[in-house]
């Protein structure tokens, strides 16, 4: 019996927007198959995304890959909601990638921005002060 890793509703969100678009525009120069491999320590849970010229398809499941992206669960749902910036994540070593970079920076485009309170309060925004 194998054990499935528990994904957020946000990852699961994540996955599911992703099927239903139909075409990418930040991705028209892409081709290439990302696979994410969620981890919670004893199992993996895989999502295999392909992208070809901006077309998205979503698999659950395995595959080739040129690249992966491997990182605990509850990490990738802090991605897929903005809160932690994949390429930053990848860099101090909290996710482990293997492959194309490249593929991985064009992919991470599909990530959401920082939640917006949180991208006004670091930038100073805000009402003016008088």
């Amino acid at each position: 019996m194998t054990e499935t890793v528990a994904v957020s509703d946000a990852t699961t969100a994540f996955f599911e927007e992703l099927a239903r678009r139909e075409h990418e525009p930040v991705l028209a120069k892409a081709r290439g198959t990302v696979r994410i491999e969620l981890t919670n320590g004893t199992s993996i849970e895989p999502w295999l995304v392909t992208i070809d010229h901006g077309e998205l398809s979503v698999l659950h499941g395995t595959g080739h890959a040129d690249c992966t992206l491997r990182a605990d669960g509850a990490l990738f749902g802090q991605i897929v909601t903005g809160e932690v910036n994949a390429v930053a994540a990848a860099l101090r070593g909290a996710i482990v990638i293997e492959g194309d970079w490249h593929l991985l920076l064009l992919f991470q485009r599909l990530f959401p921005g920082p939640p917006r309170a949180a991208a006004s309060a670091s930038s100073g925004a805000g009402p003016p002060t008088r």
